[in-house]
């Protein structure tokens, strides 16, 4: 990190004196002011008695053995795979487990293929995508090597920490509607999947609460820290929501393919009853988010409070969305938001509030939508993929519209503890940009196979439960002696990060 240090000094009748120096990470420096009785005849002297070190060596260092070990990961057994075409020694790789590329040969590679594709097969970009977001997600749960833009912006703006639980979402609705129309045609009843849907809800609800509120003291439920809202409780509701509109208004059944102009926006248009439910529910958040009074604070204040705003609202962080949390629950809710430290904010703020929640289901709902273009297209990749760019490309737009490409200064700032709507959409942007991305090199092309991505993928909740019990044990983490630079902070970071992917490799 770089620490960028402004001086602005006024010494009286002698004038006003400016300077500015920018101070690099582990030096050690000495300022030495000399004033004098004459007008603008202050001076500075700057000295450097320890030479600062990179910062960000240990970040190229990392960043080019991962590039190494990417390229063991998937130029190898792609290249490995190619061979194994050549006529010349098809028969050699044909003695082992192998992936063949030629499919219609009657040989043990392809009666093995044709067993496999008999089967049913997950969307492979679907869970390494979904393993990607878990790894990045583990990776800044470490710390992400004392990075700023490793760590979650303290109020408005985007960092690489604040990526991770939307694509998370998105990827649950992408899932839900893959998932039931695939329980449909094996002929499970709405009862039946009600039943699967409450089950799954109340399973992540309770795993949320317990583990979010457990202590080595207290056991489960820790009652001096109780906190009711939670990523699982978050997930677990946002899930059931989905869920519900998929299996009452989402089973619709494909139109023969005849020429009609509302081909190209079918996808769209067969499930109006489930967008009228998202536009009322997106219309709620607005009205209570701009229109909803809060005591002491002004209508539509999205501010971090405290010191923000020259201190005029210290108790408004949050405005709507932190006052009906704290109103619904009062200090059961997360104490250390990350605008505590830079805004000096006193009142509690939960990012997994209710208002957040609102825009989590419409960020839900935008993977939905990748999963009908996937079920509509089937077989047409290349109208999957224009149709992708398309919803990134709206979605981009609108983001840059309602922040007007600015930090601060737009309609509705991009942020993750209010989850605000240009938040969904710039990330909804990603969402699409990245799966059909992930979808053309994995299932369209299988350039890749999505290693190592692609195990946590499948056992989501698994690594999300083994990472928060067992994460911040040794041989995962440890205490850390050398805190003056980021070496080993990087390189716990990346350890526990590798062991945990390592750790759903099958054996």
């Amino acid at each position: 990190m770089f620490l960028g240090l402004k001086l602005e000094m006024v010494f009286g009748q002698m004038g006003h004196f400016r300077w500015t120096q920018t101070y690099e990470e582990g030096g050690h420096y000495s300022v030495w002011i000399q004033m004098s009785e004459g007008p603008g005849e202050t001076s500075c002297i700057h000295t450097v008695d320890k030479q600062p070190h990179s910062a960000y060596l240990p970040l190229l260092v990392a960043a080019l053995l991962l590039a190494f070990i990417a390229a063991l990961f998937v130029v190898a057994p792609y290249v490995y795979r190619r061979r194994c075409t050549s006529k010349f020694i098809k028969t050699v790789c044909c003695q082992s487990i192998q992936y063949s590329l030629d499919n219609d040969t009657p040989d043990a590679c392809g009666a093995e293929n044709s067993a496999a594709k008999s089967k049913p097969t997950r969307l492979r970009s679907l869970d390494t995508f979904r393993g990607f977001s878990l790894t990045v997600m583990v990776f800044v749960n470490y710390g992400g090597g004392g990075y700023w833009f490793f760590q979650h912006a303290p109020w408005n703006g985007l960092t690489v920490a604040d990526l991770v639980m939307p694509w998370f979402v998105f990827i649950i609705g992408t899932s839900v509607v893959l998932a039931l129309r695939s329980m449909q045609k094996r002929g499970l009843s709405q009862m039946q999947l009600l039943r699967k849907i409450t089950w799954r809800t109340v399973v992540l609800l309770l795993l949320g609460f317990c583990f979010l509120n457990y202590s080595p003291r207290d056991g489960l439920l820790s009652w001096s820290w109780l906190r009711i809202p939670g990523v699982l409780q978050r997930l677990g509701f946002t899930y059931f929501v989905l869920s519900l509109l998929q299996t009452f208004w989402g089973q619709k059944e494909m139109p023969v393919k005849t020429y009609h102009w509302l081909n190209p926006v079918q996808d769209v248009v067969l499930y109006w009853p489930q967008w009228l439910i998202i536009i009322l529910l997106e219309t709620l958040w607005l009205c209570l988010t701009f229109l909803m009074p809060v005591p002491g604070c002004p209508t539509g204040y999205l501010g971090a409070g405290g010191i923000g705003d020259n201190g005029l609202y210290p108790n408004c962080t949050g405005g709507a969305a932190g006052y009906i949390d704290r109103w619904m629950f009062g200090d059961n809710m997360y104490r250390h938001p990350t605008c505590k430290i830079m805004y000096h904010t006193t009142e509690p703020f939960d990012p997994e509030g209710i208002l957040g929640t609102i825009n989590s289901i419409v960020m839900g709902f935008l993977g939905m939508q990748a999963g009908k273009i996937i079920i509509c297209y089937k077989g047409a990749n290349f109208h999957i993929l224009c149709r992708f760019l398309v919803w990134a490309i709206f979605l981009g737009i609108s983001a840059a519209i309602l922040t007007k490409c600015t930090r601060d200064g737009g309609f509705i700032p991009v942020n993750k503890n209010l989850w605000s709507l240009s938040y969904v959409t710039c990330m909804g942007f990603f969402s699409f940009l990245l799966l059909g991305g992930m979808y053309f090199i994995i299932d369209v092309k299988g350039w890749w196979r999505g290693r190592p991505f692609i195990y946590p993928g499948m056992n989501s909740i698994l690594v999300y439960v083994g990472h928060s019990l067992l994460g911040f044990y040794f041989p995962f983490s440890w205490e850390m002696r050398f805190l003056d630079s980021h070496w080993e902070w990087l390189f716990q970071s990346l350890w526990g990060t590798a062991l945990f992917l390592l750790l759903w490799r099958p054996r």
